[in-house]
């Protein structure tokens, strides 16, 4: 089944009718929402680099992967990951893993039902299953030698598969036997599966734009059904898979935006053709997935532009929006990953602005204000 909001495209071609650019399906209620003035609280010495991941544990300290912790070494080869942890009430706690060997290059951050901390880390390619203590349980891939002089993977280069290897993974989840599911990522193009144990179970996808294909797995999420939601970034669209690979549903984010709305950085794209032909800084491309627990979840997704958060049910519809690009509080630079405990309560790591906003939804305000 596809899911797919869209208009007629034929007015994208007509410059007397590019007003209509933003109109590309049924509109989506504008949900109110404040964010929390100074949540996160450093000492005086510590700062936050790119803040790429964020995730709540059950007594619900937030953990922060920042690109940070390193200031001596090349700007391009410097370690830039290390992890954060802070009380409920935003007070820093501890680092954790502090000067692990796979710190590289952090990418997101999860914490699994048992309350344990796992770090993807694109720059090494590795996956690290942490105890709520701070222990190393697990190990998943294994990064280059520094005596083989490594360099960069080639995204453009389509590489022989390896079985419990990684090419720049970007996210992990669970189904409710515990098997996990690697996003593997900017260069694979594929989800990979291990059981509870971390041995390897399979693999499914490749590079392309067909169903089951993917170009850029940005990130992962999972329903209380095992459910894989898997962010396929360039193509513009959320796929759903079940634990076996086989594709469920597609779900294409397709609703009106301000055509004149700024950027977080950078020229404005090109949008003339990007419902055909999808890109990462387009409208509806998803940056972060966040499913919220049980009974009643839903599915929160974010772009880069026009830099909004997108509220959905699990079967694809538009729910409601929220946000803007910017910098000020209720903007946002990048949103590089959503944790969200609860429906009306969202924490958003934004690469650009180095911070975590803590954003409580007020919908009930917007039913209010229908009624009067």
């Amino acid at each position: 089944m596809k899911i797919w909001l869209t208009a007629a495209v034929i007015a994208l071609t007509s410059p007397a009718l590019a007003q209509d650019l933003g109109k590309t399906g049924e509109p989506a209620p504008i949900i109110p929402f404040e964010s929390v003035p100074n949540f996160l609280k450093l000492p005086p010495d510590m700062h936050l680099g790119e803040a790429a991941g964020v995730a709540i544990n059950s007594k619900k300290h937030v953990f922060v992967f920042s690109r940070g912790g390193s200031s001596v070494g090349p700007a391009y080869g410097n370690t830039a990951a290390q992890i954060l942890e802070f009380g409920p009430d935003g007070k820093f706690i501890r680092e954790v893993g502090k000067n692990l060997y796979a710190w590289s290059f952090a990418h997101t951050v999860r914490i699994d039902k048992d309350d344990n901390i796992w770090a993807t880390d694109k720059g090494s390619d590795m996956i690290i299953k942490f105890s709520p203590e701070g222990h190393v349980l697990l190990v998943l891939g294994r990064k280059q030698e520094a005596s083989d002089e490594p360099t960069p993977w080639d995204r453009k280069k389509v590489y022989k598969h390896e079985d419990g290897r990684f090419r720049q993974p970007t996210d992990v989840a669970w189904d409710p036997a515990g098997n996990a599911y690697v996003s593997d990522g900017y260069v694979n193009a594929r989800i990979a599966k291990f059981d509870k144990d971390g041995n390897w179970i399979k693999t499914w996808g490749e590079k392309g734009k067909g169903p089951g294909q993917f170009d850029l797995v940005h990130s992962i999420a999972a329903d209380a059904q095992g459910n894989i939601y898997v962010g396929d970034r360039n193509n513009r669209r959320i796929q759903v898979f079940d634990g076996e690979g086989t594709l469920k549903r597609e779900i294409k984010i397709d609703v009106p935006f301000d055509p004149n709305a700024r950027t977080a950085i950078g020229n404005k794209p090109d949008l003339s053709t990007y419902l055909q032909t999808g890109g990462s800084m387009t409208p509806g491309a998803p940056w972060a997935l966040c499913i919220t627990p049980p009974p009643n979840q839903v599915l929160y997704s974010s772009d880069s532009y026009p830099g909004r958060i997108y509220k959905l049910s699990l079967d694809g519809k538009v729910l409601g929006v929220l946000g803007e690009s910017g910098k000020r509080l209720k903007q946002f630079g990048w949103i590089h990953e959503i944790a969200c405990p609860a429906e009306n309560e969202v924490y958003v790591a934004e690469i650009l602005n180095w911070r975590v906003q803590k954003l409580l939804l007020h919908p009930e305000q917007k039913r209010a204000e229908s009624k009067q």
